[in-house]
């Protein structure tokens, strides 16, 4: 599969995605997601990031980020970021309640989070601006199955 640009990437994705709100009792394995899958009724950031990636036929479990960061089985943790990894921020390097977003440039990052309110494209800049954010932890790739 050819690696899609920042630009090609972002205009594809739907409007639906775009208007998502940021609702952070919305995380993968809630009791608020049970029943009500999907981003109409809004998504913390790591709801948004795997929906994002499951428009792109990329799936993964509704993991936390932690379980995200330890999984090796469905994906791996990568040096260098490409369109669609997974980025994973913190205030350190505990992967435990980290910022999940979605890489879609070089060094730019497709993200929910509460303080902007809906979809956002940030730069590495930008995390590194905000102490919630100021560790990245690291990149992880789905890995594609048969």
């Amino acid at each position: 599969m050819r690696e899609q640009s920042e630009d090609e990437l972002l205009a594809r994705l739907p409007e639906w995605i775009w208007g998502t709100p940021y609702v952070g009792r919305r995380f993968p394995g809630s009791r608020a997601v049970a029943g009500k899958p999907g981003l109409a009724e809004g998504a913390n950031c790591q709801l948004f990031a795997y929906e994002v990636l499951r428009y792109y036929s990329l799936t993964v479990p509704d993991w936390r980020s932690s379980d995200l960061w330890d999984d090796t089985g469905l994906t791996e943790r990568v040096a260098r970021a490409r369109p669609l990894d997974l980025a994973l921020f913190n205030a350190t390097d505990d992967a435990w309640g980290a910022h999940v977003g979605v890489v879609v440039g070089e060094g730019r990052v497709l993200h929910l989070s509460a303080e902007a309110a809906r979809p956002a494209v940030w730069d590495m800049a930008d995390f590194a601006a905000r102490d919630r954010y100021r560790t990245l932890i690291g990149f992880k790739r789905v890995l594609r199955r048969p």
